[in-house]
């Protein structure tokens, strides 16, 4: 079979390589800001296949600048549409993975904040955003200069206030990884239960679906597969001796039933088998969001 007919196998060999980054945030603002992304593929010469962008489910809330070139959405979880994507845009939570395509080069830079800071900063109801990228209301407060640019001349403008400090969101800081799912869920758990009218678990279940949009419940299940993922990335010591995980066990030590489950849970989030999810994540250059969040 030649390298053209088998795209994952067949690495970016010509031009400049692609660059793509995950940078931790300030101390100051560890406990709302989980990270920044950044991605260019100016000067690479890829393949189509290669202009894709795969991105898994994730609690998180995202504040997207696409600084040159276009992307389109083409595919969210089983769903085929057609979302060009804005110059500035916001993304919601999300429970099934996301698909986009860039027709050409392009440079962008992602915020990823913690649905509660996110929450606090916009007062938006989150769980209308679920499964959503586009530009609302909330996407001009990010723009303070027209067209993106900021003025030859004159004063910049007043940056915005943190406001999730007022409305306490903010948590004790710890050693910086980029986990999103697997923090998520048990930090709201106990903000949920410690704070507000009413200590009930129904009223703290409301709570943590008004700050994140999702159900305590998802928040559950996107940190066990994150769990899971992390693992098997971080060289899980039940793997066999050929290199390959054993399923199973990172299955059970994951929190899932049996592999069976961990199968059913990956393929919700990443729309693919634990397998053929790690084989692209080592070889497809458009699995790279996978490959930088570690």
């Amino acid at each position: 079979m030649s390298a053209a007919a088998d795209p994952v196998d067949d690495p970016i060999t010509h031009g400049q390589a692609t660059t793509s980054a995950l940078l931790a945030p300030s101390l100051a603002l560890a406990s709302c800001v989980r990270s920044y992304v950044t991605r260019s593929t100016v000067g690479a010469v890829l393949r189509p296949d290669q202009r894709y962008n795969h991105f898994p489910a994730s609690p998180l809330c995202g504040i997207f600048w696409l600084i040159e070139g276009e992307s389109v959405i083409v595919g969210r979880g089983a769903e085929v549409v057609h979302e060009p994507v804005p110059r500035l845009s916001v993304a919601g939570p999300h429970t099934v993975p996301m698909v986009s395509v860039n027709p050409g080069p392009v440079r962008a830079f992602m915020l990823g904040l913690l649905p509660q800071a996110f929450q606090a900063m916009t007062g938006l109801d989150l769980s209308t955003l679920v499964n959503r990228a586009g530009v609302d209301g909330t996407t001009r407060a990010w723009q303070p200069w027209p067209g993106g640019r900021r003025p030859r001349r004159g004063p910049a403008p007043p940056r915005p206030r943190p406001s999730w400090s007022r409305a306490g969101v903010g948590c004790a800081i710890r050693p910086y990884r980029a986990r999103s799912a697997i923090a998520t869920g048990p930090r709201l758990a106990l903000k949920a239960g410690t704070s507000g009218v009413g200590k009930s678990l129904r009223q703290a279940e409301r709570r943590v679906k008004q700050w994140a949009g999702l159900p305590m419940r998802e928040l559950r299940r996107l940190g066990r597969a994150e769990e899971s993922f992390f693992r098997v990335r971080d060289g899980d010591p039940s793997g066999s001796p050929g290199g390959r995980p054993d399923w199973a066990a990172v299955a059970v030590d994951s929190g899932y039933s049996d592999q069976a489950h961990l199968c059913r849970e990956v393929r919700r989030i990443a729309g693919m088998s634990p397998a053929d999810l790690k084989r692209a994540i080592d070889q497809d250059e458009s699995f790279w969001t996978y490959r930088i969040w570690s």
